[in-house]
């Protein structure tokens, strides 16, 4: 019943969160809506950090461990195309990455705890900002609270359409992948289309380097030495049809599962990158961007998730595989033992970054208890 009466509630904010997305950066009234709950709902202390984010923090009774769970909070730039009462009013921007529901889930935590206290240790609940481009998580460690505090372990999780409603999807080792994006800027010399030899034309090194992606992209997930270079825009020249080409861009993202591949592998394709401006005679530019750190989970924090599932009676779903792609969250498992785990929205559940994608209300509770009962297992 207590469960039933606190899933009304978060319901009720998930789909006011829905209505109001924001984009990474920008999630003021999201801070205030998450602000204002905690203040109702629990005497947890009440911080803002990194900006737009939120950290709430619980004091047991006992000194013990020191444990942070962590929510994204931030849209994307997506155009909706649902027709609910709860759609997007933002013309552009919706939650399609489902953060409004990780952060009902965790603003059901705080209330979970206030209901009833964990007895001992320090609870951090971390409201994070600027997840999907990549700058959250190291704007919240470079904060002066992360400098002066001793964290023990931190977990998080991430809805996945696909999988069965409610199950706990786990992995040790990597649980996402290393991401980061790079900008080819190559800059030759105009000329008259009729006379292209009398400029620069960076044509033929765009395809070169595409053809390089191609040839040294390895993409099979079940392998170690899984790498994937996807080609995701090409600026060339204008639409002048007397003008050979004097400028272009190539923007590509690189995936690894090891880190120590993704540096190897962005060597060389710099290497080939400087090869081809010298072949072409051209300038070049290379800006790099929402860099992501594969999500290393500790074996023991594992095993704390798959306790807390086992009380909570869930399916649990062990996969062989990293998933494909980038969480930030991968920054703090970089640096603290901790975990992320998955968890099931069901399995005809449009995909993440749809824009008919919706997070389902009802594994809300799953998410809050799952959470609760990992503080309880520690």
């Amino acid at each position: 019943m207590e469960d039933e009466k606190l899933n009304v509630l978060l319901a009720q904010i998930r789909k006011e969160l829905h209505e109001y997305p924001e984009l990474s950066g920008k999630e003021y009234n999201t801070q205030k809506r998450i602000y204002d709950f905690l203040n109702k709902h629990t005497k947890s202390k009440v911080s803002k950090i990194a900006g737009t984010g939120l950290i709430a923090v619980f004091e047991g009774d006992e000194k013990y461990k020191t444990i942070m769970l962590r929510a994204d909070i931030d849209a994307l730039p997506i155009q909706e195309v649902n027709s609910f009462l709860h759609k997007s009013k933002v013309e552009g921007v919706s939650h399609k990455c489902g953060h409004d529901g990780h952060t009902t889930i965790m603003l059901g935590v705080a209330k979970k705890i206030a209901d009833k206290p964990v007895k001992r240790g320090t609870i951090i609940l971390l409201f994070q900002p600027s997840e999907e481009n990549g700058m959250g998580a190291k704007a919240v460690l470079q904060d002066d609270f992360f400098k002066k505090i001793s964290i023990d372990y931190v977990f998080s999780l991430h809805n996945l359409p696909g999988f069965i409603k409610h199950e706990i999807v786990i992995k040790k080792q990597e649980f996402t992948s290393n991401v980061k994006s790079i900008i080819v800027k190559l800059k030759g010399r105009t000329a008259h289309a009729a006379e292209p030899e009398k400029g620069f034309n960076p044509a033929m090194a765009i395809g070169e380097l595409i053809n390089f992606s191609n040839e040294n992209t390895y993409n099979n997930p079940e392998s170690e030495k899984f790498f994937l270079i996807t080609l995701v825009h090409i600026l060339l020249g204008e639409k002048a049809y007397g003008i050979s080409a004097g400028y272009g861009e190539v923007h590509l993202t690189i995936r690894s599962w090891s880190t120590d591949l993704m540096k190897k592998k962005s060597g060389e394709l710099i290497k080939f990158i400087n090869q081809l401006i010298k072949k072409y005679s051209l300038e070049i530019e290379i800006v790099w961007l929402e860099e992501f750190y594969a999500n290393v989970n500790n074996d023991k924090a594992v095993d704390i998730i798959e306790n807390a599932a086992k009380q909570n009676t869930l399916t649990i779903n062990k996969v062989n595989t990293p998933f494909k792609w980038g969480e930030d969250f991968g920054l703090f498992t970089q640096k603290f033992k901790g975990a992320m785990f998955g968890l099931g929205a069901g399995i005809e559940t449009p995909a993440l970054h749809n824009p008919d994608y919706d997070f389902p209300d009802e594994i809300t509770i799953t998410g809050v208890n799952m959470f609760y009962s990992i503080l309880t297992k520690i």
